[in-house]
């Protein structure tokens, strides 16, 4: 399967652009409907799916990055996703970035 964020085919899982973490949450539940906090994108399940977790933090997700557009402008991510661009696809990535 093609990962949305990174393009390249791999191994992918379904990432919650809303995490289902702030699913109970007041402040989510007031402003989005049932349907907006289960929509999602599918990402590379070993390396994008880690990587948004590892930059942004659940609560900063659902706020502020909550649609695919919006994830992909965060400035580490794009980062994160030019570097990644360059790997294989075995789900090992190597080397570094600065993220």
């Amino acid at each position: 399967m093609k990962c949305e964020l990174c393009g390249r085919e791999n191994m992918c899982t379904f990432h919650h652009l809303i995490p289902k973490s702030q699913h109970k949450n007041k402040w989510f539940k007031k402003n989005f409907t049932r349907d907006q906090m289960n929509e999602g994108i599918m990402v590379c399940k070993y390396t994008c799916h880690r990587e948004i977790h590892n930059l942004i933090v659940e609560k900063e997700l659902g706020k502020s990055y909550n649609t695919l557009e919006k994830l992909m402008a965060h400035e580490n991510v794009a980062k994160y996703i030019k570097f990644v661009q360059k790997q294989r696809t075995n789900g090992k990535v190597k080397g570094n970035y600065t993220g």
